[in-house]
């Protein structure tokens, strides 16, 4: 029974395109490990803040709704959307809707950081991959042409050896795509999710401002919100 082969020993066969996979692969790695850390340490629950936020604002209690989106840290991403939202609600809901925007964007930069990377390597990688096995394609019929013995083994042992960087490159190209994909999701998720917090949250604004705004021309609060 044929012996197989090492990774060290795969590495050498492949040839110095290696190198070049080796670092894509530990990017790549490093690159996912610290996003999934990111969105875990970062509170990405809409729900829960707004539900509280709502239930403050049908009681009236927007000073204190914004109280309670101050008080999070950083890492409850959806807080700083909802308090900025808040802040502008009195200049109207055009300009409400884009400060949310604005800050909503931001917060998806933050998460999305580095994903541009990612989607590279993914295409990157097999190309190295590729060019590594022209490479050696080119390497093993130069050997097959000085050869003075020609025999089958001589043929495909140069053929294997050169498609290894086509399997490595393949392989970071699919892990990349595949940790792409699911981070991606979860993001896509929390920002529909904020969206659609953002809809819920500016007809309630609204109705408080238009109140607020009738007790100051002398009119019953209860009144006009009825």
């Amino acid at each position: 029974m044929e012996k197989g082969f090492s990774l060290i020993e795969l590495f050498k066969l492949g040839g110095p395109f290696m190198w070049v996979l080796l670092a894509f692969s530990v990017a790549t790695i490093a690159i996912v490990i610290e996003r999934c850390i990111y969105l875990a340490w970062h509170n990405c629950k809409v729900a829960p803040v707004r539900d509280k936020v709502i239930k403050f604002l049908h009681e009236g209690k927007k000073a204190e709704a914004e109280k309670y989106l101050a008080s999070f840290n950083h890492k409850q991403t959806v807080a700083s959307i909802l308090l900025a939202l808040l802040q502008n609600a009195k200049y109207g809901e055009s300009r409400m809707e884009r400060a949310a925007e604005a800050e909503a964007q931001e917060r998806l930069r933050r998460m999305e950081n580095g994903f541009n990377y990612l989607t590279a390597l993914s295409s990157l990688a097999p190309l190295t991959g590729f060019l590594g096995t022209v490479s050696g394609m080119i390497g093993a019929f130069q050997s097959i042409a000085q050869a003075t013995d020609v025999n089958a083994q001589l043929v495909a042992g140069g053929i294997y050896e050169a498609l290894i960087t086509t399997v490595f490159g393949l392989i970071i190209a699919i892990v990349a795509l595949i940790a792409y994909n699911l981070l991606i999701q979860k993001i896509d998720r929390f920002a529909a999710e904020a969206t659609k917090a953002i809809n819920d949250l500016v007809p309630e604004l609204i109705d408080m401002e238009k109140a607020d705004i009738a007790v100051e021309a002398g009119y019953d609060k209860k009144t006009y919100t009825a």
